[in-house]
């Protein structure tokens, strides 16, 4: 494996869980350089703070990702400080409310395909120009369990996230002959900023057999810092406490 010194990786979601802990182990470990976005600008400003004190080149600014401006900004502003991307990883998503169909107003359904699906496709699209030009990079986009498995009051979130799976391996197909790795990252259900939506409460098990937001910082350094030539397709990351039907 590569060290990431001297790398940049582009993150978006970093105020809180997945995104933050990655964020922070990138510039612990190999002072990386960072551009940092998310819609919370406190929870963002505590992030960059623990990167910049571990040595790591921070750009970050508050945005929505439902907004193509967010990701134009995120290049131009990569570019001008970096002059390249290695890392493209979207953690920015989650769910608006949990509930049965016919209580989710078409409103909500936006939101929640607008937050997690619609939002990666314009990150990776704004990117692919400059990642095809370079020839090489990764992009990780994060999918989630309930992609694959079925429980009620899922199913718009559901979707959105398995647009992201098969988004991502058409992706992978395009991308592929100029050198850049493409990885769908599967979570299963973990207690982080994910349990704000409406209608839905901390999960209740056994937190030392959890999945926690440092289990997916681990797994997205190890993908990123694979040496050339090679690429994670799909990385599923389940607690041992989460009980996952027909496993």
């Amino acid at each position: 494996m590569e060290s990431l010194k001297g790398k940049t990786a582009v993150i978006t979601g970093v105020g809180s869980g997945f995104g933050k802990a990655t964020a922070e182990l990138f510039a612990k470990q190999d002072q990386c350089n960072l551009v940092l976005m998310d819609i919370d600008k406190k929870a963002l400003d505590n992030t960059v703070k623990h990167c910049t004190d571990a040595g790591s080149k921070v750009i970050a600014f508050q945005a929505d990702v439902t907004k193509l401006e967010t990701f134009t900004k995120a290049l131009d502003e990569c570019m001008k400080h970096f002059g390249k991307i290695d890392f493209l990883i979207n953690f920015a998503g989650g769910a608006v409310k949990w509930a049965m169909v016919e209580e989710l107003d078409d409103e909500t359904n936006r939101k929640v395909i607008d937050l997690n699906l619609t939002s990666t496709i314009m990150s990776c699209r704004t990117f692919m120009a400059q990642f095809k030009k370079q020839k090489e990079g990764k992009i990780i986009n994060v999918s989630s369990v309930c992609d694959r498995r079925s429980w009620p009051g899922f199913s718009v979130y559901s979707a959105a996230k398995a647009g992201i799976r098969e988004f991502s391996r058409c992706l992978y197909t395009e991308v592929r002959p100029f050198g850049i790795g493409v990885t769908v990252l599967v979570p299963g259900g973990s207690n982080t900023g994910f349990q704000k939506a409406e209608g839905l409460n901390k999960f209740e098990w056994d937190e030392e057999l959890a999945v926690r937001p440092e289990h997916f910082a681990d797994a997205c350094y190890m993908i990123c810092a694979l040496s050339k030539g090679a690429c994670v397709s799909e990385i599923c990351l389940y607690g041992l406490a989460q009980d996952i039907s027909g496993f």
